[in-house]
This record gives C-alpha cells, structure tokens and sequence, in this order.
C-alpha cells in the first residue's frame, strides 16, 4: 500500500498503475463531514451516554480523563 505523501510508490511505473478507492475521492469525504457535523443533535440523542474529551492536553491527561468518566471514581472526602 501506497501514500501519495508519506509513502509514495517507488517508480514511475508503479505510480501510474495505481488507483485511487473511489471512498476516498474528496467530494465523498466532504458528503461524510457535512453528514455529521448536520446532525449533531440526532447524534447526542443517540449516544445519549457519550461524553466530551479534550484531545488537545498531554496523552497521560486524555487518557486518565477517559478512564475515570468510564469508571466511576470512589468519591473522595473534601
């Protein structure tokens, strides 16, 4: 498997062999997003468990973040 960007194909032969996944073609992804980001509150209703992670702190951060809305933590003394 080839990437145009990260991983492009060795020679010019294999490159102009090379098809692209019709999935993948732009106008589909932006039909996808536009999909999604058109019906939030049809997808809050139907992962009505669903919580809100900040992806943009520290791996450890987000991690520890999820695992403790995932399992409910002991309460603690204030």
């Amino acid at each position: 498997r080839y990437h145009t960007t990260f991983r492009p194909a060795p020679t010019p032969e294999i490159q102009a062999r090379l098809r692209q996944n019709p999935r993948d073609m732009e106008e589909n992804i932006e039909t996808s997003v536009e999909g999604y980001n058109g019906n939030p509150k049809e997808l809050e209703d139907f992962y009505e468990d669903a919580f809100h992670v900040n992806a943009d702190q520290d791996p450890h951060v987000v991690f520890e973040f999820i695992e403790s809305s995932i399992i409910k933590p002991l309460p603690c003394k204030k």
